[in-house]
């Protein structure tokens, strides 16, 4: 069972070794490391990270970053024997790193043309892995819309704040079943990489929640950017 969750972007910028001593937007990378600390907080048997992908795919529990995919120096991210994941899961094992968490993991990737009933079905097996009595921690990764202004990578769509105000109502309402009807194709035009990691999260997480704290909300750069903790209510 899910016994805490963890909602997170994944810019390189939460990422130490890419953004050197002075930190940006040091209000982000905080929010995102306090998340990680209040899903491991109950001590989970183990934490499964999932996060968009070029496929929905189970990767190696020890993987690790490579900076390298954000235009790093390889090998400053950390022990390079371990094996490398996709950018965005990689991105949630650095932060686990960072957590001093050294428990198992169930990382996955979740491809972007996944349809919204095999994500939920995903996020149900994570929460169901290892049978009832297994405790686990989910960490989710993804952005909102990346076409909210100028400087945003997609430039400017004006379906985009309509977008990012829906599904983050669903999430600090607690309706997680809502994230179920975000439709796939706008959040690709809107370039929306959360949108398989929402619909996971909330195949895990399809009873109500205890509490929902969101941590960051904004945009600082054309994408839309949540942390946010969620704690189910007990079975």
């Amino acid at each position: 069972m899910i016994i805490a969750a963890a909602l997170c972007p994944w810019p390189p910028l939460l990422v130490r070794e890419l953004t050197g001593a002075d930190a940006v937007l040091p209000e982000l990378r905080a929010a995102a490391a306090e998340a990680v600390a209040a899903m491991l907080a109950p001590g989970p048997d183990v934490v499964a990270v999932v996060g968009p992908g070029p496929r929905t795919a189970r990767w190696p529990g020890e993987g690790r970053l490579d900076v390298a995919a954000f235009g790093g120096w390889p090998g400053r991210s950390g022990d390079t024997s371990r094996p490398v994941l996709p950018p965005a899961a990689g991105i949630g094992a650095y932060l686990l790193d960072q957590a001093g968490y050294r428990g198992p993991r169930l990382v996955w990737s979740v491809s972007e043309e996944e349809p919204a009933p095999e994500c939920a079905r995903l996020g149900a097996g994570l929460a169901t892995q290892g049978g009832p009595s297994q405790r686990t921690g989910l960490l989710v990764l993804g952005d909102g819309s990346a076409r909210r202004g100028p400087r945003a990578p997609g430039y400017v769509d004006e379906r985009a704040a309509a977008f990012d105000t829906a599904w983050q109502r669903a999430v600090r309402a607690g309706d997680l079943r809502a994230l179920l009807g975000v439709d796939p194709a706008l959040a690709r035009e809107l370039m929306a990489t959360g949108r398989p990691g929402w619909q996971v999260l909330a195949g895990a997480c399809p009873g109500p929640l205890r509490t929902v704290q969101v941590r960051y909300a904004g945009d600082p750069f054309g994408v839309m950017y949540l942390v946010a903790s969620l704690v189910p209510a007990a079975p």
